[in-house]
């Protein structure tokens, strides 16, 4: 008797396994589905992000032209045996100046009278770098009277 009441047990135990497995794979899938649609819409929203990135770079004229102003080397204020060397160029339209040598010249000493009033703590960190350039900038529009369009720090060393 034992065993003719076994059987319908054990055959409850299939369906209820069954039906778990058949549960499993719908939760799966459907998981499955879902974080496939999520990763789709981030790379989409991703790829649009980037699109509009690259929508923001700043397009010159014909009329504009790249001025290199040379490497500037001179010794920071403190530390005094602190020494800084950079590069940069602007960007002017053409013919806004007589003579562009001389121009870069005036901008290329107004750098270096500036650097040399500097501190190294005053450069330091990303902030540092991000408030120099802003404020050689500033002197670049000045002493080009707006005539600049950009400036643009090359190579910056300290050492």
């Amino acid at each position: 008797m034992a065993s003719n009441s076994e059987a319908p047990r054990k055959g409850r135990w299939l369906l209820l396994l069954a039906i778990l497995t058949v549960l499993a794979v719908g939760v799966g899938g459907g998981s499955g589905f879902y974080l496939i649609t999520r990763v789709e819409k981030a790379v989409d929203e991703r790829k649009k992000a980037e699109e509009a990135n690259v929508q923001r770079v700043v397009t010159y004229d014909a009329g504009s032209t790249v001025t290199t102003l040379g490497a500037v080397v001179t010794n920071l204020a403190s530390p005094s045996d602190v020494w800084i060397r950079i590069e940069s160029s602007i960007v002017v339209k053409t013919g806004a100046f007589a003579n562009p040598e001389a121009m870069a010249a005036e901008i290329r000493q107004d750098i270096l009278g500036y650097l040399r009033t500097l501190s190294l703590a005053q450069i330091e960190g990303p902030s540092g770098l991000s408030h120099l350039r802003e404020d050689l900038a500033e002197r670049v529009q000045l002493r080009s009277k707006g005539q600049a369009r950009d400036f643009f720090i090359e190579t910056l060393i300290v050492q």
